[in-house]
């Protein structure tokens, strides 16, 4: 058991050490290193360790450190040596198939609207049009071209109706035990959370630790929280360490910090960058090793299978979805410079978003997340449960948009990113269907009396009023398991 967990400590470092090596970071380390030669305090004789204590306290190592970690945050365990490279992406095989038949379905849908309007997916901008693009470049999206011709390749619902599909053949009905009674729409068998186990996992979001987006804390008078968590949270951002930070905002984030932390959490540099359109940043095509989908390749015209000759489009390997502006959209309250938004949802989309929109097994992704919503629903409210199934209305139809969009567009914008900023602290979307069953539990009473589909996706229309942190503290800790 050591020995395999020293194998798998020395593949991690392997792996972190050789995606630094590529980085900015690495050849600025190099640099600083070589420049602190003429210093007269490196001495020849203790050569190694006087330049690790410049670069200690030059803030160097901290910069290393905050790299570290955030490549631990995003890259999974390394797989056993003789693992074939697919079981990184996805290791059970019939999601990968499922993920496979979808997005062969995706690019039909593309390529059919193509040609219907006699539109080229890919063709090199006119001189004119490239100049006039580099002039409005801090302005793009106001002065659009009309796109009401242009449909949404898919939309949320229609990637719903897949995931209700989806069977794991050595469980073709449902022989395991444990999942046998699951009446949701999910029909696979993947491990979910139950409430114990949410409550250790989200156990700082518990009835008696100060939270911001709480009025009325029992135990601490909130402005009192609330100025020594701006205290601490100053501290942390002085100390410029991820770590911390990531355990800082568990408990919410001061609206006034929050932008500097998220940057911190996400290893986000200060740099401007060349700012490329997402759909043009062929950097997103890094998060392809560890995501279940697969970037769509295009050929070059009569090049049809020369794999030599092949594209992938768009060039970033992500084709949106309707909705799929709305992962941004609160990002722009908080950041103001275009290449600091950028860079923030760039981040965000490789952590987190795109999980929301493929088919995988891993407890963030979408799969897992339905499972979850519907676990606690089904275990918790039962009666609420089987009403809405009894009367055609599934609870997942009328979440699933919620969770794919991460709430935004629902809730308040300051809700969503009190939300958000527990997404970033625990590095998990599972708080989405958490919440997603808390909006159930709240309004169970309304929902008791509906009788169709359209009658409860009226009760549950309108979430902008809503207080995420105590549905949250009342769902997790205030129900009796």
């Amino acid at each position: 058991m050591m020995l395999e967990q020293d194998t798998g400590l020395s593949l991690a470092i392997a792996q972190i050490v050789q995606r630094l090596k590529g980085s900015s970071l690495h050849s600025q380390l190099e640099r600083q290193a070589r420049g602190s030669l003429h210093k007269p305090e490196i001495k020849l004789e203790s050569l190694k360790e006087d330049i690790k204590d410049f670069l200690k306290t030059s803030g160097w190592e901290k910069r290393l450190q905050n790299a570290v970690y955030s490549e631990l945050n995003v890259f999974p365990s390394p797989c056993h040596p003789a693992a074939p490279p697919e079981h990184m992406k996805e290791p059970l095989v019939y999601m990968r198939k499922a993920q496979g038949s979808w997005e062969k379905r995706i690019l039909k849908s593309l390529n059919s609207m193509c040609t219907e309007l006699s539109i080229p997916l890919a063709r090199k901008r006119p001189i004119g049009e490239q100049k006039e693009l580099f002039n409005k470049w801090n302005e793009m999206g106001t002065d659009e071209p009309d796109l009401s011709l242009f449909r949404p390749v898919y939309a949320p619902k229609d990637f719903l109706e897949v995931l209700m599909n989806l069977r794991n053949p050595n469980y073709e009905n449902g022989d395991q035990p444990s999942f046998r009674n699951h009446l949701g729409l999910i029909q696979v068998p993947l491990k979910v959370k139950d409430i114990p186990e949410l409550k250790d996992y989200f156990s700082e979001l518990g009835l008696n630790t100060g939270q911001l987006g709480i009025d009325d804390s029992t135990q601490v008078p909130p402005e009192l929280f609330e100025n020594e968590h701006v205290r601490v949270g100053q501290t942390v951002l002085t100390e410029q360490d991820s770590a911390a930070a990531q355990q800082y905002v568990r408990q919410g984030c001061p609206t006034a910090l929050r932008a500097e932390l998220w940057a911190l959490i996400l290893n986000i540099s200060n740099q401007p960058e060349v700012l490329l359109c997402f759909s043009r940043d062929t950097s997103v095509l890094e998060h392809f090793s560890y995501n279940s989908a697969t970037p769509p390749k295009s050929y070059i015209r009569g090049k049809l299978g020369m794999e030599e000759y092949a594209v992938f489009y768009p060039p970033n390997g992500v084709i949106p979805f309707h909705g799929f502006s709305m992962y941004v959209a609160p990002l722009c309250f908080l950041y103001h410079e275009p290449s600091k938004l950028y860079q923030i949802f760039r981040e965000m989309y490789v952590r987190f978003f795109f999980r929301l929109h493929s088919i995988s097994s891993h407890p963030s992704g979408i799969v897992s997340l339905c499972l979850l919503f519907e676990t606690l629903l089904q275990t918790h409210l039962p009666q609420l449960f089987y009403h809405l199934r009894e009367i055609g209305a599934q609870p997942l139809r009328i979440s699933f948009k919620w969770m794919v969009r991460a709430f935004s567009g629902y809730l308040a914008t300051d809700q969503l990113l009190l939300l958000w900023d527990r997404i970033l602290g625990y590095n998990s979307l599972e708080i989405l269907a958490v919440l997603a069953a808390a909006v159930f539990a709240f309004r169970a009473v309304n929902l008791m009396e509906v009788t169709s589909l359209a009658a409860a996706e009226a009760v549950l229309a309108d979430l902008s009023t809503l207080k995420v942190m105590p549905l949250l503290q009342i769902f997790l800790f205030a129900t009796v398991t």
